[in-house]
């Protein structure tokens, strides 16, 4: 049986490759969900990837998730920092969920220290870069495999 698990990115992530490239690569955002795709088609696991600027859009997502996917993982950006409503859908998902950061938040402003979202998740990957998909990717192919542990 194939794995379906999605992608969610937050909000300024389609401008990847255009801003802050110090903190976040020269990937762009296409770039990325290539190299992403690229990997769940190795891995034999259907992946969607999508991205949102609208946090009611991303809880949305999230809900709706929990038929169609047997796995989640979110980049919730600034999100990550702000949002009960993202973290409540999360803790409803009730399956492996990944928060992913491309830059590592503990590193950064003081503010972007405090997570919504970790507390109702799997695991955390910050700090290497769109590299960070890959890994989370590989991750959750192993959530799965190890029966949702």
């Amino acid at each position: 049986m194939t794995n379906r698990i999605l992608i969610i990115n937050g909000p300024n992530l389609n401008l990847l490759g255009e801003r802050e490239q110090s903190q976040y690569g020269s990937v762009t955002f296409d770039q990325l969900k290539e190299k992403c795709l690229k990997k769940s088609k190795e891995l034999n696991i259907n992946l969607d990837f999508v991205q949102s600027n609208i946090e009611g859009e991303i809880v949305t997502i999230i809900q709706d998730a929990r038929k169609k996917y047997d796995g989640l993982i979110i980049n919730a950006a600034g999100f990550t920092h702000t949002s009960v409503s993202i973290r409540d859908a999360l803790d409803v998902f009730k399956k492996p969920t990944i928060e992913l950061h491309i830059s590592n938040i503990y590193k950064r402003e003081e503010f972007r220290h405090k997570s919504m979202i970790s507390s109702v998740v799997n695991g955390i990957i910050c700090g290497l870069g769109t590299d960070g998909y890959i890994l989370a990717i590989n991750a959750m192919q192993e959530l799965l495999k190890n029966g949702n542990r």
